[in-house]
């Protein structure tokens, strides 16, 4: 809460000056203190702005003088602070009429010092909605904790501890909507929902009856209204079928409830949902049984229809018209509170499965959150935080002035006039003026984003049998189809309702609609029929239509990002039809690439045990790099941007998988204190330069202090290869949608004849004294992506040791010139562009790299960077190459890595000049050609560019025998290679 000014400044005149001095005259006639308190130049201001403005905040003032005076003299959290203290010492074994009263006098002094500061602008609009909320849980504390209290001492109820009857009572209050969020207005009801659990010992046999003997003296104790005022409104409405349930209604009902039967708005209701009162523990255990009701895993658009629909239900009661505010309900209206509400509840229902920093009960704080996930625009979300700050304080200052639960502004001239200087607006006409165009602003945002149109244009019939009509082959021939009769077959086996995804009426009427501008995207591509029958292959794999129709509807540029990855991807189609939620991957944004760890680690909070965390990984995984490649084919980014946050992705996964196991192995074989473990990635992962299926080239490496007391039976050499074997099946574990990555350790020591995960000590041992060539030069790509705490240091200088080793630079030269020899002659290039073993291609220029930098690394260590194109800068900056070669090589390796990359995404592993045009069309876009003939010449140039600098750095592999070179446990393309040099890239 805001710490308000010792003094109250800034309150409004007075629009009523003799209802204003009638105030100072009765609260002069209390005593002394009030009579110099009014005579004050602050009391003054204080008495008319109440008395002038809010009959309401009079009596209060005239009933509760000390909280005024004290408001004005310390401040208002001071008076809150006292009434609240005094408020929770109420003993819940008072008599109820004391009980009453304290509740009542609580809400009394309470409302004037938060109004005081309110109208004082001492505190924002979030600050007052607070504490109203944290006296609405106190009271509802105060009040259960009484009747609980008394079921006890009727023998009614058996709590674990009546001196807190709350605790270990399995009851729980639920406050909902603006309670909920913590966002309660200054004369609001609270809705509730009242929980319990009859199966505990606290209930007996008929617990129902007294818990709805329960709930019929808690509503009045809170509602009634007497002559010491009233608390709060109650509304118990929000329960599962409020017409057939009790008031109270048991977990196991709820539970059943909500996994069967369970709406659209209860989602949204739910989604605020919090336990204000009672058993805190056992309402939030509820509350996260029904999360997977609440927050769905798949991208659910149809819950817009269904809140629009709501709105519309308003709507019906409202007919406002721009510059008609006489009368304007400025929460339910056009452009109200509640449009706001609706878009940012919309959002969190639609988003909240995936990104739980979404699951946010408040509206300024959704709204933030949901600008920085790039849901909603900054300048919107600006607007709209504004709006609803705006909004707030004039529907409090309504509801102010005779504690009436309104949201309707004055419905005369004279009213509104009134109101206009009690909102401190001295000129109403200017205030009228900027009023509308606020409503307007709102209503233009909230329209904006649920009014959405996907189809318009020609309309798209068939017929039903026989011939199409003409109008319909036209059009079709016009839009590029050539295949009429497969169209007009397959339309109408859509609209016969014979697909799962079709059989209701409303998923057809969405069909409908959204086919104009779903031909159109078609159109766009190189072979519209082609799309059309992927299209169609998805959503003949579909069950939830409308889910997948309204995700159309409502993001109509969606349909055209869709028809490009079936007109042009073979296995992006074919992953879409397989797996319909990976379109929810379209929808996100690609800067938040840059930062998949926070991401992550907020997905896995939920997932409580290895298997779940594996699961979720290997979604989450799954499903960004389907998203990278998208995005890489509707070049949003270049292969340099893909290969690092593919690489990262990969990274963040490993930290977030690696604790989780080892945690998990340590639960079934003990601790080995004092262990260390990392992960390290080499080949592309290393380098930071993943492709589209790149595999996880990884090492293993283990340290642990000499032998003393341990947790576990196991030997460590023998505790450390389980614990990696472990580590290396959850990252290969197969699922729907694959593993999360496959793996392949033949770049470790002694390949696959060495045990999968090695110690720091044999590590060091092995490459100071018997790591051949082709494995130093792969320790150049060497990254650790994951360690326990501290030991990531130890081991990247271990490996900067293994590098900088003295080497003979003849030794290096040969050797590599010899391995490439050996590749040539045991695994020759597929095709022309097989652009990684073909002469001059990818493989050559990383043997380039590595090698000059195992010769030269020593004494400049700064050569050692695991990325080409960093590498390449350091050797042109150590004068080892000149400039113009490093940017014609960088540009090399820049050039197969793009093709590459589209090749593995279209599926067109090798182009041909009369490959389909929607395939390779992307691809000669990554290569900068224009056509086929200008593709192979680019191939050609790089390649040369390439060879030329390998026979310059290190010789010409035409000339050489390989034999020399290849170790003992190297088998070249066997079934099961072992230390395989074929894994360079």
């Amino acid at each position: 809460m805001q710490r308000p000014r010792a003094s109250l400044t800034g309150l409004p005149p007075p629009a009523d000056a003799a209802a204003a001095a009638r105030l100072i005259e009765d609260f002069t006639a209390l005593g002394r203190t009030e009579a110099r308190f009014a005579a004050s130049r602050a009391g003054l201001a204080a008495l008319q702005a109440l008395g002038g403005n809010a009959p309401y905040l009079a009596g209060l003032a005239l009933r509760e003088p000390d909280i005024l005076i004290g408001t004005t003299q310390q401040s208002a959290a001071a008076m809150l602070t006292t009434v609240m203290a005094t408020l929770r010492a109420t003993p819940p074994d008072a008599p109820r009429p004391h009980i009453a009263r304290a509740l009542r006098a609580a809400k009394r002094r309470a409302a004037l010092a938060i109004a005081l500061a309110d109208l004082a602008g001492q505190w924002r609009v979030e600050a007052v909605t607070l504490a109203l909320s944290d006296l609405a849980d106190q009271s509802i504390a105060v009040a259960l904790r009484h009747l609980l209290r008394g079921l006890h001492e009727r023998g009614t109820i058996i709590l674990p501890d009546p001196a807190q009857p709350e605790a270990g009572s399995h009851f729980a209050v639920l406050g909902m909507g603006k309670l909920g969020a913590r966002e309660l207005n200054y004369s609001s009801d609270i809705d509730l929902v009242l929980l319990f659990d009859p199966s505990c010992r606290v209930y007996r046999d008929d617990a129902q009856s007294a818990m709805a003997r329960l709930a019929r003296d808690f509503v009045p104790l809170l509602a009634e209204r007497d002559a010491d005022g009233m608390v709060f409104r109650v509304d118990l409405r929000l329960r599962p079928d409020p017409a057939a349930t009790p008031p109270v209604i048991s977990l196991a009902a709820a539970l059943t409830y909500y996994e069967s039967h369970g709406r659209t708005w209860e989602r949204a209701a739910f989604s605020k949902a919090r336990p204000v009162a009672g058993d805190i523990g056992f309402g939030a255990a509820f509350l996260e049984q029904i999360r997977p009701f609440i927050w769905r895993r798949n991208l659910d658009f149809a819950a817009i229809s269904e809140i629009h629909d709501m709105k519309r239900r308003i709507d019906r009661r409202y007919h406002d018209m721009p510059g008609h505010l006489l009368g304007r309900d400025v929460k339910l209206g056009r452009g109200g509170i509640r449009e706001i509400e609706f878009i940012v509840q919309t959002l969190e229902l639609v988003w909240g499965g995936h990104e739980p920093a979404l699951r946010i009960p408040a509206t300024l704080p959704g709204l933030r959150a949901l600008a920085a996930a790039q849901h909603l625009p900054r300048p919107v979300v600006r607007q709209l935080s504004a709006a609803y700050r705006r909004l707030r304080s004039i529907e409090h200052r309504l509801q102010m002035i005779d504690d009436r639960q309104t949201h309707r502004l004055p419905e005369t001239d004279a009213g509104f006039t009134a109101f206009a200087i009690f909102m401190g607006e001295p000129d109403a006409a200017r205030f009228a003026a900027r009023l509308d165009a606020l409503f307007e602003q709102v209503h233009g945002h909230f329209a904006a984003f649920f009014d959405t149109d996907a189809g318009a244009g020609v309309e798209l019939d068939p017929g039903e049998t026989g011939a199409a009509p003409m109008a319909f082959r036209d059009h079709a021939a016009t839009l590029g189809f050539k295949d009429t009769a497969h169209l007009v077959e397959r339309l109408r086996a859509w609209r016969s309702g014979t697909l799962p995804a079709l059989r209701a009426a409303r998923a057809r009427a969405l069909l409908d609609a959204l086919l104009p501008a779903l031909f159109a995207a078609l159109a766009r591509q190189p072979d519209p029929d082609l799309a059309f029958r992927r299209f169609d292959q998805m959503l003949e794999r579909q069950r939830a239509g409308i889910a997948l129709l309204s995700l159309f509807q409502h993001n109509p540029a969606l349909l055209g990002r869709l028809a490009t990855v079936l007109g042009a991807a073979a296995p992006l189609a074919d992953h879409l039809a397989a797996h319909p939620g990976a379109l929810d991957a379209l929808l996100a944004p690609v800067a938040r690439f840059t930062k998949p760890a926070p991401v992550l680690r907020r997905l896995l909070r939920e997932a409580d045990d290895l298997e779940l965390t594996v699961n979720a990984l290997r979604r989450f995984v799954r499903r960004e790099e389907f998203h990278l490649a998208v995005a890489t084919l509707e070049r949003r980014i270049d292969v340099d941007q893909a290969g690092a946050w593919r690489s990262d992705l990969a990274r963040a996964a490993m930290v977030a998988l690696l604790p989780r196991v080892m945690a998990d192995f340590a639960r079934r074989y003990g601790a080995l204190r004092g262990g260390r473990f990392a992960i390290v990635a080499l080949g592309r992962a290393g380098a930071g330069e993943m492709q589209p299926g790149s595999d996880l080239d990884l090492m293993l490496i283990y340290d642990h202090p000499p032998a003393g007391p341990q947790t576990t039976r196991l030997p460590a050499s023998q505790y450390f290869s389980r614990l990696a074997q472990a580590l290396v099946g959850a990252i290969t574990a197969p699922g729907a949608e694959g593993p999360i990555y496959p793996v392949d350790m033949r770049l470790r020591p002694s390949g696959n004849k060495g045990p999968v995960a090695v110690s720091l000590a044999a590590f060091r041992h092995y490459h100071a004294e018997t790591a051949w060539t082709w494995e130093r030069l792969a320790l150049t790509r060497a990254r650790v992506i994951a360690a326990t705490r501290g030991f990531a240091p130890v081991v990247e200088a271990a490996i900067r040791t293994s590098l900088c080793r003295a080497v003979d630079p003849a030794t290096i030269r040969a050797d590599t010139i010899a391995m490439r020899a050996r590749l040539a002659a045991d695994a020759p290039p597929s095709g022309p562009f097989d652009l990684k073993h073909r002469a001059g291609g990818m493989m050559e220029l990383g043997f380039i790299v590595e090698a000059l930098q195992l010769i030269h690394g020593r004494t400049i260590p700064a050569l050692f960077q695991p990325g080409t194109a960093a590498a390449l800068a350091a050797l042109a900056e150590a004068g080892i190459m000149t400039a113009t070669e490093a940017d014609a090589l960088t540009e090399a390796d820049h050039w197969f890595r793009a093709v590459q990359a589209m090749r593995r995404i279209t599926g067109l592993a090798a182009p041909t000049q009369d490959a389909a045009p929607a395939s390779l069309a992307p691809i000669l876009a990554a290569a900068g050609a224009l056509d086929f003939t200008a593709l192979i010449a680019r191939m050609e140039e790089q390649a040369a560019v390439v060879r030329r600098a390998f026979i310059h750095h290190l010789g010409d592999p035409d000339h050489v025998t390989p034999d020399h070179v290849t170790p003992a446990h190297v088998t070249i393309n066997s079934s099961e290679p072992a230390g395989d040099t074929t894994r360079w890239n």
